[in-house]
């Protein structure tokens, strides 16, 4: 048998990227006359991936194969292997949906939204800040940033109407706060895979990065606050950057006095 080369690790990353792309688009009906951002916009991802995965999986087989680098009863072998060690991973994603959906039938969405409503003619200035911690605890409750993206952003539009620099910001505001939430939410798909694709403990692996996270949230909150009274983004930036290089300087001191 040929020894292994680095393009056998390359191409079968590359054909599960170009056809997970490609079943995409075929799902959103790219093939029927859709153009690309339509048939992306229209797609089902629980339908185009697992499709794209499956025709990877298949020229992968046939690769290494012609490749002489594994035999048939190896490849097959591996395709269980692979199924196994996943099963975890499908069952923290099983039990994470079910939650998620369950406190999408509760309507904490819709409860989280009417608070933000009501409160925005009073606490206009603070609005950035209050739409990203909104945003963090939304997107880290519910596992979604995409979701909180679709609840949010409908009700920061209208109520900056007329600001377009605070528009900006409010609607920065609104993308950090749910990424970083649905980052930190042991409930995420993205999450999840994360823990599943280093093969720690899921809960090992939510505590430990945490801290990182909600440091830096931290920050950007006290970034969002400025920026809701002066309004440029470049003294916030340079603000964060302050803050940022501040808080290591601090918790490298910490620990150098515990130890």
């Amino acid at each position: 048998m040929p020894g292994a080369s680095i393009w056998d690790m390359l191409i079968p990353v590359i054909l599960l990227i170009v056809f997970c792309i490609v079943g995409m688009m075929y799902v959103g009906g790219f093939w029927s006359g859709a153009s690309v951002i339509d048939s992306f916009a229209d797609t089902d991802a629980s339908v185009g991936l697992p499709w794209g995965c499956i025709v990877a999986l298949m020229l992968t087989f046939v690769y290494l194969l012609c490749r002489r680098v594994i035999t048939f009863k190896e490849a097959s072998g591996c395709i269980t292997k692979g199924f196994l060690a996943m099963v975890p991973a499908m069952l923290i994603l099983t039990f994470a949906l079910t939650l998620k959906n369950m406190t999408g039938l509760l309507g904490a969405a819709d409860y989280v939204a009417g608070l933000v409503e009501g409160a925005a003619a009073g606490l206009f200035s603070l609005l950035p800040a209050v739409i990203f911690l909104v945003a963090l605890g939304l997107a880290f409750s519910t596992g979604t940033s995409w979701g909180t993206f679709g609840i949010l952003i409908p009700i920061v539009l209208p109520v900056f109407s007329n600001n377009p620099k605070l528009l900006m910001i409010g609607i920065s505001a609104c993308l950090a706060g749910a990424v970083c939430g649905d980052h930190c939410s042991p409930i995420s798909d993205t999450t999840i895979m994360a823990s599943a694709g280093a093969n720690v403990n899921h809960i090992d692996h939510v505590s430990t990065q945490l801290p990182y996270a909600l440091t830096v949230a931290g920050v950007s909150f006290v970034c969002y606050l400025i920026a809701g009274f002066v309004q440029s983004w470049a003294l916030c930036l340079v603000i964060g950057a302050a803050l940022t290089v501040g808080v290591l300087f601090f918790l490298r001191s910490r620990q150098k006095t515990a130890a």
